[in-house]
């Protein structure tokens, strides 16, 4: 019998101190199938790797969870937003699943969130793929800068915030810098769009916004520990994003100078335009880090 073209995915929640934790995850033919757990960035959640799931789920075991304030996870209304803290929601939830040897791929908020499970467990991490997930004053556009350095009280930083948590905002963030708009289906935005609006989310991502400094903070601890643990890397990374341009990707090198370094003439949810590229490329890292 041949294999399928798609892959079969669970849909599932597991409860995590007190969060209802909503994943996705690929059920692949090989029990012994490699682990990649799939990080998502903002501010989407893990419907952003459905198309992903579907091509290489029949041969691997994708996992891609929701954080707290993101798509179908449920917080409790006294959930404290930093990121701090959707790394220990997250670690909890690969706890409760009990993995303990993946390849994490960092997007946007997932580098941030997955570098700090890998200073608290570099046993864990087999290997890195890297799509726009910076780590690298470098990587940061003045844009980014500007936005990083808003403080709560001060006189209009929260409205500067509320303006990219609406429709026109969060469209723009999947459109700018693409080579051609019309590869990049509505769906994506469209249904962050819809979770943004839910009751607490934008207060949610507001607190993320003011909390995203203490990333910029550790990136020197970051970038230590890749020199210490040299985790196999595959780099894929969107030159024209608007916060993340191309020195954030060119700077892994510094400390991973064995990286496998793509660059992708597309913007900051490269996976929408460059599917094709990218997942053979995951398949090839997947099969070389996992044997």
């Amino acid at each position: 019998m041949s294999s399928p073209l798609v892959a079969r995915t669970a849909h599932r929640t597991l409860d995590v101190d007190g969060v209802r934790v909503f994943y996705r995850e690929s059920l692949p033919e090989r029990a012994d199938a490699p682990v990649l757990l799939l990080l998502h960035g903002f501010p989407s959640a893990s419907h952003q790797f459905r198309r992903l799931i579907d091509v290489l789920g029949t041969r691997y075991r994708l996992i891609a969870p929701d954080y707290p304030g993101f798509g179908h996870t449920e917080a409790p209304a006294d959930f404290t937003y930093s990121f701090d803290r959707l790394a220990d929601i997250t670690e909890g939830f690969i706890q409760r699943l009990g993995l303990t040897r993946f390849v994490t791929y960092v997007f946007d908020f997932g580098a941030p969130i997955g570098f700090r499970l890998a200073e608290r467990h570099p046993e864990w991490i087999a290997g890195l793929v890297v799509q726009n997930g910076n780590a690298y004053t470098e990587g940061l556009s003045d844009g980014a800068r500007d936005f990083i350095a808003l403080r709560p009280g001060t006189p209009g930083a929260e409205d500067t915030i509320r303006d990219l948590l609406t429709l026109p905002g969060t469209r723009g963030q999947y459109e700018t810098g693409v080579t051609d708009p019309e590869l990049i289906a509505p769906d994506g935005w469209t249904l962050d769009q819809h979770f943004l609006d839910l009751p607490g989310r934008k207060e949610a991502q507001v607190a993320l916004a003011f909390d995203y400094h203490s990333n910029v903070e550790r990136y020197g601890e970051w970038q230590a520990w890749l020199r210490k643990h040299t985790p196999p890397t595959l780099i894929t990374w969107g030159v024209n994003d608007p916060f993340f341009p191309r020195p954030g990707a060119q700077a892994y090198l510094r400390d991973l100078p064995d990286a496998e370094l793509h660059l992708l003439d597309t913007g900051h949810f490269a996976l929408e335009e460059h599917l094709s590229q990218i997942a053979p490329l995951i398949a090839d890292f997947l099969d070389r880090v996992w044997s």
